[in-house]
């Protein structure tokens, strides 16, 4: 792979109060049998934009644009707890986030990236990923198991967005914030 490469994306982080919660489901979720993972506490984000891997100028350009975005602080909550599945089989639990302003936000910066050349979002799922899942006997009952956790409505402000950079290793992914942009 070239070095010259990173794998960036747009996102949200979450206050403590947010990821104390997270652990608490987590928990209630850990006692249903599965494979698969959990996602660490300190990798919990909201994506806005995945962009992927490229070269350092890509980057410089994303920053730029990124930095003509602005918005004021908005407010947000979790809203409530799902799955996403493949072929009947659930792969990640997940926990919507709620706030119209989320979108409006993802808009602003599906737009600056598409000044970039990417495309834009078809589909943008307002969401965190909790777990990921690769195998479970009882697909439909897991299904339902998920659907019936009950989640505290916890409201928060978001401040700020970032760019990361996600470097994948045999552990699980490492994020490390490249520009943080905070609202007027």
């Amino acid at each position: 792979m070239n070095k010259k490469l990173k794998r960036i994306f747009i996102a949200i982080d979450f206050p403590q109060e947010v990821t104390m919660e997270v652990a608490r489901i987590q928990e209630v979720l850990g006692t249903r049998k599965f494979t698969g993972k959990m996602t660490e506490l300190e990798n919990l984000h909201l994506t806005l934009k995945f962009i992927g891997e490229v070269n350092e100028g890509k980057i410089e350009e994303i920053r730029a644009k990124l930095k003509e975005i602005i918005f004021s602080e908005l407010d947000a909550r979790l809203d409530g707890i799902g799955s996403f599945s493949f072929r009947g089989s659930p792969r990640v639990v997940w926990i919507k986030i709620g706030g119209k302003r989320i979108f409006e936000l993802q808009k602003k910066v599906d737009e600056k990236m598409r000044e970039c050349g990417f495309k834009t979002e078809e589909r943008f799922m307002s969401h965190m990923t909790i777990a990921r899942i690769k195998y479970v006997k009882d697909k439909q009952g897991f299904i339902d198991y998920v659907r019936g956790i009950k989640g505290k409505e916890i409201k928060f402000s978001v401040k700020e967005f970032k760019l990361k950079e996600s470097e994948l290793r045999t552990l699980g992914p490492v994020y490390r914030d490249v520009e943080i942009y905070s609202s007027t």
